[in-house]
C-alpha cells in the first residue's frame, strides 16, 4: 500500500481544516440569526405580531404536525413539484434533440423559444386558469411553464459544442445523425443535462407555488395566501421556511444524482 507523503498529509489536513471552517460557519450564521430574531421579538425591537419568532414558528409547525394537516399541503406541493420537474425534463431533452436533428427547425423556433423564456410566468397564471380551470393540473403546467423554454435552450446550446471531430469520426465511420446522437451527443451531454435539471428543480417549484397562489385549495403556497389574508404570520413565515427546506433537499436529491452518474459514467 502506497504510504503518504507529509506534504499530501498536510494538504489532506488545510482541506478538512477548510471544510470545517465552512460548514461551521454557515452554522454560526444561521444560529446568530435565529438567536438575534428570538432576543428581538421577545424585547419588542421588532412588531412579534408582524414579524413572528422562530420559538412561535417551531410551535406552529408542531401543533400542525400533531394534527397531520401540514403533511397534507407539503405532499400536494411537493407531488406537483416532481411531476412538472419531471415533465420539464422529459419535454426539454426530447425537443432540444429535435431541434438539434433539424437546424432549419431550431433557426425558426429560435427567437420564439427565447420570448417565452423571457416572459413573466406569473402573467400566464390568470391565463392558465382560465384555458384549464382551477385545479392541479393548471398548478402543474404554470410550474413547467417556469422552466421549459430555458430548459429547451440550454439544452439545445450544450448539444451544439460538443467536439465537433468526435462527431466527424462517427460519419467518417459510416455512421449516421442518430448514431452521432447516440453515441456522442447525448453521452457528452450528460453533464449538462443533470447541471440543468438542479436549476430546473428549483425553477419548477417556484411555478408551482405561483400556481398555488391562483388556483389551489391545499399546499404550502396555499397556505402563504390564506395566511397572509388571516394574519396567521406564524403559518405564513412556517410555510417559507418549509419551503425553503424542501428546495434544499430537492437540490441535494439532484446533486446526489449527479455524483453517481458522473462516478459511474466519466470516473470509472
Amino acid at each position: 500500500m502506497h504510504e503518504i507523503s507529509s506534504g499530501q498529509r498536510d494538504y489532506l489536513h488545510a482541506c478538512k481544516k477548510h471544510q470545517f471552517i465552512v460548514w461551521f460557519s454557515r452554522i454560526a450564521i444561521l444560529v446568530s440569526f435565529l438567536i438575534l430574531w428570538e432576543y428581538t421579538a421577545d424585547k419588542g425591537i421588532i412588531d412579534s405580531f408582524i414579524f413572528c419568532s422562530p420559538s412561535r414558528i417551531a410551535r406552529c409547525f408542531l401543533e400542525m404536525t400533531l394534527d397531520k394537516s401540514i403533511f397534507l399541503h407539503i405532499g400536494i406541493t411537493l407531488y406537483e413539484t416532481m411531476i412538472s420537474f419531471l415533465l420539464v425534463t422529459v419535454i426539454g431533452v426530447a425537443a432540444a434533440v429535435l431541434l438539434w436533428c433539424s437546424r432549419k427547425c431550431s433557426e425558426i423556433l429560435d427567437p420564439y423559444l427565447v420570448v417565452l423564456n423571457s416572459l413573466p410566468k406569473s402573467a400566464l397564471a390568470p391565463l392558465l386558469i382560465v384555458w384549464l380551470g382551477a385545479n392541479q393540473k393548471t398548478i402543474i403546467v404554470a410550474g413547467m411553464s417556469v422552466a421549459i423554454f430555458g430548459s429547451i435552450l440550454n439544452l439545445y446550446t450544450s448539444f451544439t459544442v460538443i467536439d465537433e471531430e468526435k462527431i466527424r469520426l462517427i460519419y467518417t465511420l459510416h455512421g449516421n445523425r442518430t448514431h452521432a446522437l447516440t453515441k456522442v451527443v447525448l453521452p457528452s451531454s450528460v453533464p449538462a443535462i443533470i447541471s440543468n435539471m438542479k436549476v430546473n428543480i428549483g425553477l419548477c417549484l417556484v411555478g408551482v407555488i405561483i400556481g398555488e397562489f391562483l388556483a389551489a385549495r391545499s399546499g404550502l403556497g396555499y397556505l402563504i395566501i390564506y395566511s397572509s389574508q388571516v394574519f396567521k404570520m406564524d403559518w405564513l413565515l412556517m410555510s417559507i421556511v418549509l419551503l425553503c427546506l424542501m428546495a434544499m433537499g430537492l437540490y441535494a436529491l439532484i446533486n446526489g444524482l449527479e455524483k453517481i452518474c458522473l462516478k459511474k459514467f466519466f470516473y470509472k
